[in-house]
């Protein structure tokens, strides 16, 4: 899961923040190796926080494939949970990554069932539908994050571009499962909800 790609674009946003914006409040953590684990910008207009090493399933309103464990130990895979909100205008991203010795198969059943409280559970091997429904209730689509007018990238939130994932709601309100591809004999995914702003609905026909 490439999340420190993810907090380090965001993190572009902050500086750009503090220099252009008068009057803005800047409040960083850090973990006791000197990494930011906690950062916040707080302006007349809005703010950008951005929490590292925080996020569980629970947060995302999903269980934990049974025996899963967090995936630790390096940058790459560090869980996020990034707010940017201004006005009415806000984009929050959630992930955490697990692993577990169970097959792949095993974990999309379980991953399929749970999201199913979300409304349709869509398939996607990268952009394509895999199966059925190609679409959700909701609108959702496989390829909704790269027709959106805010862009969401595979790589900012899981282990590679064309992976499968499971999707379910709608095109502003996303759960993900992202597997990433299996090594030393464990399978790591990434569970991922994301909150996009009113813009992504922009032309299709959807409200929420």
């Amino acid at each position: 899961m490439r999340n420190k790609s993810l907090i380090a674009a965001t993190l572009l946003v902050v500086l750009g923040l503090v220099v252009l914006i008068a009057g803005c409040r800047v409040h960083v953590d850090k973990d006791a190796s000197g990494q930011e684990k906690k950062v916040q910008v707080d302006t007349p207009f809005g703010g950008v926080h951005v929490n590292t090493d925080q996020t569980a399933a629970v947060d995302l309103g999903l269980p934990v494939y049974p025996g899963a464990e967090v995936v630790k130990g390096d940058d790459k895979h560090k869980s996020a949970d990034v707010h940017l909100g201004f006005g009415e205008w806000e984009l929050r991203v959630r992930a955490v990554s697990y692993e577990t010795s169970d097959p792949q198969d095993k974990v999309t059943d379980f991953y399929k069932k749970a999201l199913a409280r979300f409304g349709d559970v869509i398939t996607c091997q990268g952009n394509s539908p895999v199966g059925t429904p190609a679409t959700t209730r909701e609108g959702l689509t496989c390829s909704d994050n790269k027709q959106s007018n805010v862009q969401i990238d595979q790589g900012d939130y899981h282990m590679g571009h064309g992976n499968l994932e499971l999707k379910a709601g709608s095109r502003r309100h996303q759960h993900i499962v992202g597997f990433e591809n299996s090594a030393y004999g464990r399978t790591r995914f990434a569970l991922v909800a994301l909150d996009l702003p009113a813009a992504a609905d922009s032309g299709s026909g959807k409200s929420d």
